[in-house]
């Protein structure tokens, strides 16, 4: 293509590309395509004619280090973009298979200059003192092959990868130098469904320990995504779900003084058995026989893989003395309760106190405490003045036992971002606890959430694509992720996302911040039916009227904006720390700005929520307001 009219805008047949707003429209009309594809089309049609290699779309789409089934992926990219086109492999009028070795653009394609080409969409407000998320500049398009491959990875790593592969949620693929493991609950054999922590326990000590093994060369996925699956679940689906090699299955029984544990590694290719043992043991010994399992499953992985010499060696934590029984015991009981979360908070705490006064020095039990008081006070279900130092004195004693606990480093890096706006102390926290392990997914999650506060969005969506590699059926993992593109103002992929959560669980309250991406994109009759699908879940409470009033009153309807200000009002507050901060969203859609800065103004000062003012879109009407900069400034967010 050449000439001298402004590119930026291609046509072929009846189709229009737009690639200052990644649009694909067919007789000005859009039409949907999602990002792998498009991202092939572009490739495309900079070279039309001309053969472009399954290698070189692999280069430019996947770069090395991220882990996807190629040949699928590609395939399923390719057979989105014909459908789109309404083309055909048997008789293409646009994108032709060149057998064995790649695809050519068969149509011609002509460059349309600027004014003849269909508006996108208008660009979201700019941040004051922060560079606004968008596209990659425009440039002379479809004239320097090294400028799209950049421009390529540079949509992956800020964009992510939310199509391809299974619906709901990003897969983790493997990849030739990277294998993955998914270790399945063991079937609890004593026949008492109170001794279910037991047997999870277990599990995920497991998984803990053998993400440690070789985190470059065997990639372990994290409890929340295996627990829905047991012993005898159909293989075929637990690879095509978490995208593993090998599965480790098995059952626990005990007694009063001894445990029998039997365990299995099996291959997903062919579903064959590569290793089994069974295992007798008395109870004080059960610390030393998970590391002995661990080291198993990993020796006989590499046997069949073969040694892998680009596997660098882990860093080794230092033999810490193990707990007693009891401890360990009760210290199961509190990972248990503390993975179901609110409610069970304060039955989590309990425990690992409990673990604590069997044995001060266990480091371990300190860590789950620092992680359950931190959580209750961003849960909101606490004061943070009270319990966050708490949670400090815990993590502190913890590191000071184990230096090498990664969890601790992660409950300090929290409670640094969320009670001292401590950011640089944050960030220090969070890259040492996925230095110790980076298979805790919690680590990779809650370090994409600090980095997307600070505006710092690129960074903070490769964060979370990792965390969600590591534990891709986790609910919350892909809620946050959703989140980060609301907070960075891609609007239509939040609400994808957030909406795919939803389907897969219509009661997770945190999905329906998906209210938020559709009130700032316009789409108000979709979040009042959102609305209505949150009521219909059980939710009717000050929160409930208050994302009500925002709105109604966002689109111009103050009638009804008013009586749900007006049942608002009559709503028992919900028994939350902050209570008063529900309000927010109804002053800000009434236009009560005081009251808005003079809520943020109490929540800093009880150290609640206000770590997202420098990014979350709804404060945009009073982000001028010289109170509203002060109280970036004091956070640390202001630039």
């Amino acid at each position: 293509m050449g000439g001298s009219r402004e590119p930026g805008v291609v046509r072929f047949g009846n189709f229009e590309v737009d690639q200052r707003t990644c649009e694909l429209r067919k007789h000005g009309l859009k039409i949907k395509l999602q990002q792998k594809p498009f991202q092939v089309l572009n490739i495309l049609l900079e070279r039309p004619g001309e053969v472009v290699s399954r290698e070189e779309l692999q280069r430019s789409l996947w770069p090395d280090g991220v882990f996807v089934d190629f040949d699928h992926s590609l395939n399923t990219a390719i057979k989105k973009l014909r459908d789109a086109l309404g083309d055909t492999a048997a008789a293409p009028r646009y994108i032709a298979t060149v057998d064995r070795h790649g695809y050519r653009f068969a149509a011609d394609v002509h460059e349309v200059v600027l004014k003849e080409a269909a508006k996108g969409p208008e660009p979201a407000p700019p941040i004051p003192g922060m560079e606004p998320p968008s596209l990659p500049p425009t440039r002379p398009a479809f004239k320097s092959r090294k400028w799209l491959w950049v421009s390529a990875a540079m949509l992956l790593l800020i964009a992510g990868d939310s199509y391809i592969g299974w619906r709901y949620f990003h897969r983790a693929r493997t990849s030739g130098t990277r294998t993955m493991l998914a270790v399945l609950p063991f079937d609890n054999l004593t026949g008492d469904s109170s001794q279910e922590y037991f047997s999870d326990g277990l599990t995920e000590e497991l998984i803990t320990q053998l993400g440690q093994i070789d985190p470059r060369g065997l990639g372990v996925i994290a409890r929340t995504s295996v627990v829905r699956y047991k012993k005898g679940s159909d293989l075929g689906q637990v690879a095509r779900e978490l995208g593993v090699n090998y599965v480790l299955e098995g059952s626990v029984r005990r007694d009063s003084e001894k445990v029998r544990i039997d365990a299995q590694l099996i291959q997903i290719k062919d579903q064959t058995h590569v290793w089994a043992r069974q295992y007798d043991r008395d109870l004080t010994n059960l610390l030393s026989l998970q590391s002995e399992i661990a080291q198993e499953v990993a020796d006989e992985i590499e046997l069949t893989l073969g040694k892998n010499p680009a596997r660098a060696t882990p860093e080794r934590r230092p033999v810490i003395s193990q707990p007693s029984y009891e401890a360990y015991d009760r210290y199961l009981k509190g990972r248990y309760f503390w993975n179901r979360r609110a409610p069970y908070f304060q039955q989590a705490a309990d425990y690992f106190q409990q673990a604590i006064n069997k044995d001060p020095n266990y480091a371990q039990a300190y860590g789950g405490l620092a992680d359950t008081y931190a959580l209750m006070s961003t849960w909101r279900q606490v004061p943070a003045n009270e319990y966050m130092p708490k949670a400090r004195a815990a993590a502190l004693k913890a590191l000071e036992l184990d230096e090498s606990l990664a969890e601790a480093h992660t409950s300090l890096a929290l409670i640094a971002e969320r009670y001292d706006y401590d950011w640089q102390t944050a960030e220090k926290q969070y890259r040492r606890a996925i230095q110790l392990d980076p298979a805790y997914a919690t680590a990779h999650q809650w370090y994409a959430e600090s980095l997307a506060y600070q505006g710092r969005f690129g960074e903070a969506l490769g964060e979370s694509e990792r965390a969600r590699q590591l534990d891709p059926m986790s609910l919350i993992i892909a809620t946050d992720h959703g989140a980060i593109l609301y907070l960075s103002r891609q609007y239509d992929r939040a609400i994808e996302q957030l909406h795919a959560v939803l389907e897969m669980e219509p009661g997770f309250y945190r999905a329906y911040i998906v209210l938020n991406a559709e009130v700032q994109s316009g789409k108000f009759a979709d979040a009042l039916r959102d609305l209505e699908r949150w009521r219909q879940n059980g939710v009717e409470d000050q929160i409930f009227w208050a994302e009500q009033v925002y709105v109604y009153a966002n689109w111009g309807k103050h009638s009804e904006a008013r009586a749900a200000m007006a049942k608002l009002q009559r709503t028992k507050q919900p028994p939350q720390a902050d209570a008063d901060f529900n309000l927010v969203p109804a002053y800000l859609g009434s236009g009560q700005n005081d009251e808005v800065i003079a809520l943020l103004q109490q929540a800093y000062r009880e150290h609640g929520n206000v770590v997202d003012m420098k990014v979350e879109p709804r404060y945009d009407p009073v982000r001028a307001d010289p109170r509203f900069q002060d109280l970036l400034h004091r956070i640390g967010l202001a630039q």
